[in-house]
């Protein structure tokens, strides 16, 4: 089929085609933009929902209440509340949750209410024991971070103590999250 002279010269280049195709891109394109802010609404709705959950529960004064306080908290939930009330997590709560196992484990006769709450009692220690020494780890990288970048800052030649750290195995994860954040916020500040 020949083509009316319309472009005589070739100005235009090649007739193209396609223009559908772009056109329904661009209209998906603009509905996931869409679908992505109601995604991102609803998180930041939901992130709002929990901290308000959280500020709004009190932590108790016996441990046989902070027992039943983690047995009330949603399972997402209970790492934040071990690092809240880590230092409500001692041996006296522990030696507490033990003895509560022990009276259930070894009780002459046995509900089906005391074989739940055994179960849910077993899974609880095993939740609190494992997460408190998460936590007590991460809290002793963090402290050995802060020290180690505070050697950084204060060295007079940064790259000899950097490549003494790096020899001595010095670097962790933790330090370099500290020292990527201490470089956003320099660069933030214009530092």
């Amino acid at each position: 089929m020949a083509t009316m002279g319309k472009d005589p010269e070739g100005l235009l280049g090649p007739p193209q085609t396609g223009h559908i195709a772009r056109h329904e891109f661009r209209r998906r394109l603009e509905s996931d933009a869409e679908a992505r802010e109601e995604f991102e609404r609803q998180v930041r709705e939901e992130k709002a929902r929990r901290q308000a959950l959280r500020e709004s529960r009190v932590a108790p004064d016996t441990a046989a209440e902070l027992v039943e306080y983690f047995l009330d908290t949603e399972a997402r939930e209970i790492e934040f509340e071990i690092a809240r009330l880590r230092p409500r997590l001692t041996e006296e709560f522990f030696s507490h949750l033990q003895s509560e196992l022990g009276q259930l484990r070894f009780a002459v006769s046995k509900t089906q209410d005391m074989e739940d709450r055994l179960i849910e009692l077993e899974a609880l220690q095993r939740a609190l024991l494992e997460g408190t020494e998460a936590y007590d780890k991460m809290l002793v990288d963090l402290v050995k971070a802060r020290e180690s970048l505070a050697k950084i800052l204060t060295s007079k030649d940064v790259k000899a103590t950097l490549l003494e750290m790096v020899e001595h195995n010095e670097l962790n994860r933790s330090l370099l999250t500290l020292l990527d954040e201490n470089i956003a916020s320099a660069q933030n500040g214009n530092q």
